[in-house]
């Protein structure tokens, strides 16, 4: 994977700077500017855990890393959240700002810069940046009314009052106003040139076409600064304008590396962006455009990581399945969770947490795995030479005991850093812990505590020790990036001075462990746990920490199930409607014809309904749920008298009937009994 290099930025780059000389090459990489109306989850600990990673490995390769992560901590969200809690927003956004920074301090996972947009120099990088895009004639004053998404902070297009977000299906709101507006419209050229010279600059690949669905359908000039609320970045001159919060948020990448003076720092343009993929348009869209305008270096990548499903659902508050990751730290340790998140799940997918799963991977991997290996190699060193490396004895040909071992463990160095470069981090931990079995099946047949028991084998048994212990320092330094605590440790106990941060895997190679080196005294690293009790103590602890009271957020009162989609009533305390009233909704039994996703839109799906008497389409929001293939065939109850709307700019002509569960996800109505297509319903 290699970055796009300035050439291929095309000629969006900062005119007469030059970059401060490097030792090192230098790489700088950010996870998203996280927003503050509520506490981090295990989500947010996933993408920060991978920035760690990436900072590490590159570190050993050779590079001068810098890493970001931070708070979004304006807009309207924050705002009510902070007047629901009796605080400004101010002290609101601190408070939660400083336990995210806490818990990441926590977690060993800090970064290099924790950037806040209320931080003073962030307010000058927005104000100077914005000026940049005014003068080269990109932004022009204008007014918008329509509706906008509280819960996204998106203006919705094709929305009629009410209607819901085709992204998060909560109902938006009417805003009349005037705004300064970035002309969006004249980048979709620039934008898709830039996306077919840089083809890697948006991974995965199908967040990458997802993007380019997004523009080439068209863009629309985009609003970027608010008069009707008060917490944001003002603009210069032009209260009460305050910053919207994109153009905000995004510029914190910059911000945190110098701002106007960037080249002094050295830094930018960011090597890689980590986002989650619901974010993926305004990073890979908004912000190069931003900077395209800016005549500034554009990112050389952006890596949209899926979501994390608990025991198979999407985590939500409103659920009550949303996983901390103190818990089981307090139960496990931090290296076990870094370890599940990125072996269990294929970078850049959505993946499943199950605490069944943790714990299980916890004991076979790191426990009978390499701790076991550790443990084994290590004491058998001390019992029977003394706790020093023994001298390998040449074999015929100057073989040591294990032909093969070092090719194939060179082999394994270039294949696994190649992994990791690629952030195939699931496909890198198979590859290391294949070396991790192969030296764990090799002292099974090898039986030295058998050998120490004939002295005539005693240069053999110094052969398989030495070759497991080879074997076991080499797995440590590819394994550190994921496991930093506890390879330290395996490390130091292999008798190796030289902290294992500094190692360069470059120069990695089989046979540089040096006969005679004095190994520690063995200690366990992963010990066996019981997979119930580890469990039960872990959803205590995660019981116990939800009694202590969250922070109010301005969560929506009500959430529907989506566009498209009419949610069953909740219990509520609205006014009772009349029979004649109820009357007036025409429902019938449809058949699902055909069903496809809607361009653009990670929740819609186009339905062609038959109805009896015609076949209606229908746009709902549906996909995050059901797969538009198993939709097919089914029946499904269709309010058939609404007026026509679009979403996305596909006409939708009725609404599909849903239960709404507490976090939004929508389950169709249907039948036990075999019903007509056209049946009314009473």
């Amino acid at each position: 994977m290699r970055p796009a290099d300035s050439a291929r930025n095309g000629n969006f780059r900062q005119k007469g700077r030059m970059s401060t000389p490097r030792a090192k090459p230098k790489y700088y990489l950010t996870t998203p500017l996280y927003y503050t109306n509520g506490l981090p989850h295990i989500g947010h600990t996933y993408s920060t855990i991978v920035a760690d990673v990436i900072r590490r490995y590159k570190r050993m390769r050779g590079f001068d890393v810098f890493m970001t992560t931070g708070a979004d901590e304006h807009g309207v969200n924050v705002e009510r959240s902070a007047q629901k809690a009796g605080k400004s927003p101010q002290e609101f956004s601190t408070e939660i700002s400083v336990q995210w920074k806490r818990l990441w301090d926590e977690l060993g996972i800090p970064g290099d810069e924790f950037i806040r947009t209320t931080d003073e120099k962030h307010h000058r990088t927005v104000q100077w940046l914005f000026k940049r895009c005014r003068d080269n004639g990109y932004i022009v004053k204008g007014h918008y009314t329509g509706q906008y998404c509280v819960h996204d902070n998106a203006y919705v297009v094709d929305a009629g009052p009410g209607d819901p977000c085709p992204d998060c299906g909560r109902p938006t709101e009417t805003v009349t106003e005037e705004n300064y507006f970035f002309k969006l419209s004249e980048f979709q050229q620039k934008l898709l040139d830039f996306y077919a010279a840089n083809p890697e600059f948006i991974q995965p690949e199908s967040r990458r076409n997802e993007v380019l669905s997004f523009v080439n359908g068209g863009l629309k000039n985009l609003s970027i600064t608010r008069t009707t609320i008060r917490w944001g970045i003002p603009v210069p001159g032009e209260a009460p304008h305050v910053f919207y919060v994109w153009f905000d948020a995004l510029i914190g990448y910059l911000s945190a590396v110098g701002g106007p003076n960037f080249d002094q720092r050295g830094l930018w343009p960011a090597d890689l962006h980590l986002v989650g993929k619901e974010i993926i348009r305004f990073h890979a869209v908004y912000w190069p455009a931003f900077l395209m305008a800016a005549d500034l270096p554009l990112p050389r990548q952006i890596w949209a990581h899926g979501w994390l499903l608990f025991d198979s659902e999407k985590m939500s508050k409103s659920r009550g399945n949303v996983v901390r990751p103190r818990p089981i730290v307090g139960a496990l340790g931090i290296e076990p969770l870094r370890f599940y998140l990125l072996r269990e799940i294929v970078f850049g997918q959505d993946g499943s947490f199950s605490y069944d799963a943790l714990v299980t991977r916890y004991n076979s991997d790191l426990a009978n795995g390499l701790g076991n290996l550790a443990s084994r190699t290590l004491t058998m060193i001390e019992r029977y030479f003394g706790g020093e490396i023994p001298k390998p004895a040449p074999e015929q040909g100057g073989e040591t005991d294990a032909p093969g071992t070092a090719e194939f463990a060179n082999e394994a160095l270039t294949k696994i850093m190649h992994l990791y470069d690629r952030l195939n981090f699931s496909q890198a931990l198979e590859s290391i812990w294949e070396i991790v079995g192969m030296i764990d099946k090799y002292i099974s047949v090898e039986k030295p505590w058998a050998l120490a028991e004939k002295p005539e084998d005693r240069a053999r048994l110094a052969s398989v020790l030495y070759t497991s212990a080879e074997g076991l320092r080499i797995v440590t330094a590819l394994a550190h990036p994921v496991l930093p605590q506890a390879t330290q440790k395996i490390w130091s106990q292999l008798g190796q001075t030289e902290p294992l941060s500094g190692v360069q895997l470059d120069l990695l190679s089989w046979g540089q462990l040096r006969p005679g080196t004095k190994t520690g005294k063995p200690e366990g690293i992963f010990p066996r746990v019981d997979k119930s009790e580890t469990i039960a103590r872990i959803e205590a602890m995660e019981q116990e920490q939800n009694k202590t009271p969250m922070p109010p957020t301005a969560a929506a009162a009500s959430t529907p199930a989506g566009p498209g989609v009419a949610a069953a009533p909740a219990v509520a305390t609205a006014a009772k409607i009349g029979i004649e009233d109820f009357a007036k909704v025409e429902m019938r039994v449809g058949q699902v014809k055909t069903a496809e996703r809607v361009a653009g839109a990670d929740r819609l799906l186009q339905l062609q309904v038959d109805i009896g008497d015609e076949v209606r389409q229908i746009v709902a929001g549906l996909a995050l749920v059901y797969k538009p293939e198993d939709l097919v065939g089914r029946k499904v109850v269709v309010v058939t008298n609404l007026q026509p709307r679009k979403l996305r700019g596909v006409e939708s002509n009725g609404m599909i009937v849903a239960a709404s569960l507490p976090d939004g996800a929508p389950v169709l109505a249907g039948f036990l009994e075999d019903v007509p297509v056209g049946a009314k319903l009473k």
